[in-house]
């Protein structure tokens, strides 16, 4: 019993072995660009699209798990209220995400 694709790799011999491999790579480098490097792309617009928008009154957590009110916004840095009376400057890079706080009551 003969398999196609080894009818296919006896007829054309060694030459359309060689374009198989060659296939074979070019499928894996889309594979990898698909499932890996355009995500993590796409997540990196998002959270930028996200810092961008930062204003005066947001509810947000930094990197570090510091939940805080933002009172005033920079270029590079944000000015946080951890607590009442306790302002703390941020990288605009620690801001993790804004929290909604309809959902956090």
């Amino acid at each position: 019993m003969s398999f196609p694709l080894t009818s296919m790799l006896q007829i054309g011999g060694a030459g359309s072995a060689g374009w198989m491999n060659i296939l074979l790579m070019v499928s894996i480098v889309v594979v990898f660009y698909l499932f890996m490097i355009r995500p993590q792309t796409k997540k990196q617009k998002e959270e930028k699209k996200m810092r961008e928008s930062l204003k005066k009154g947001d509810k947000v957590v930094t990197i570090g798990g510091v939940h805080a009110k933002v009172l005033s916004v920079e270029d590079l840095t944000v000015l946080l209220e951890v607590d009442e009376g306790v302002k703390v400057r941020f990288d605009k890079a620690a801001v993790r995400n804004v929290v909604d706080s309809d959902k956090n009551g």
